[in-house]
């Protein structure tokens, strides 16, 4: 138990009859006190960290920002004045530069085997990585202004792009499909609870229940690049490329992604639907080879690439 302050007047020095007697003498000094149990600090756990991230989601103030023992740089680095669990200090290195108000920011994320497969042959992905993978997409999601996925993924999944596992923003939904082929039952029309953009180049063939974003013809690259201007002109600067491997792929070598989550779970399937599908290169002299960091998901391992910034 925290002792309570106590105010204590300055001692003169001079002795009195009082404390020949063996009463206290008034008045008394601090160390006349005997020592007193501090105050134990609560560290900083996973869910305080992930209230921070959310008030900085959302904070219209400038940085750096002090929350809750944490100072934040608008580049997402930190400092913690209070003790910090591992699991917290985790979250914040992985999603602070997503949370931050300052740049636009594009990460992709993707789920794989062992030996780099997002789904068997048939499409079954159901699921390649475990719970905590998914609560880490969930967070993105969360923390993002759109998420972003292609028709291939929407004629596959039928995912609905909300949070649901972790507490938060459902972002806007983007179906990213030139030639408007993704089904009109589609969950991601057809759900309530956030607005839906469905990227065409004929704005005629918007599903009902989305809002038509027209993209002008051009190559997979260059729609990508048409998409990207075309939310952030919409406010939408914080971006999650959620799938499939293609779509990424595309945005990876135009050049677009700040960052990729590469989620890896303890499973082998021979064969089926690769995770990236990248031009050929001759000498791993034209390898990227990003920053990395690691962290455990459970039984998954997670990669985060930081694709601004080259290894070593």
């Amino acid at each position: 138990m925290c002792a309570p302050n106590v105010c204590v007047a300055p001692h003169d020095g001079r002795p009195g009859t009082a404390a020949a007697a063996g009463q206290p003498q008034f008045p008394m000094m601090a160390a006349d006190f005997p020592p007193l149990p501090s105050c134990p600090v609560t560290p900083i756990n996973a869910a305080d960290a992930w209230h921070i991230l959310c008030a900085l989601r959302t904070a219209a103030a400038g940085y750096p920002a002090s929350l809750e023992g944490i100072t934040v740089a608008a580049d997402g680095t930190w400092h913690a004045t209070r003790p910090i669990a591992p699991d917290a200090a985790r979250l914040l290195d992985l999603l602070l530069p997503m949370a931050c108000g300052g740049a636009p920011c594009v990460v992709a994320q993707i789920g794989q085997s062992l030996d780099g497969y997002i789904a068997t042959a048939s499409g079954d992905s159901c699921y390649v990585t475990g719970m905590q993978s998914r609560i880490h997409l969930h967070r993105l999601r969360a923390l993002v202004d759109a998420v972003v996925v292609g028709v291939g993924t929407v004629i596959a999944d039928d995912p609905a792009l909300t949070v649901r596992h972790v507490t938060g923003p459902n972002p806007a939904r983007v179906v990213l499909d030139p030639q408007g082929r993704a089904p009109r039952g589609a969950r991601v029309f057809t759900e309530r609870g956030a607005t839906t953009w469905h990227a065409v180049c004929d704005p005629a063939q918007a599903a009902p229940g989305a809002s038509a974003l027209a993209l002008p013809p051009g190559d997979a690259m260059a729609t990508a690049c048409a998409l990207l201007q075309s939310l952030a002109q919409r406010g939408l600067r914080r971006v999650l490329i959620e799938g499939g491997g293609i779509t990424i792929s595309h945005f990876l070598q135009a050049g677009l992604l700040d960052r990729l989550h590469v989620m890896v779970a303890p499973l082998l399937l021979g064969s089926g639907r690769r995770t990236l599908t990248l031009p050929e290169i001759k000498s791993l002299q034209s390898a990227l080879r990003p920053r990395c960091r690691s962290y455990a998901l459970g039984e998954d391992r997670l990669y985060d690439l930081d694709l601004r910034h080259p290894a070593g």
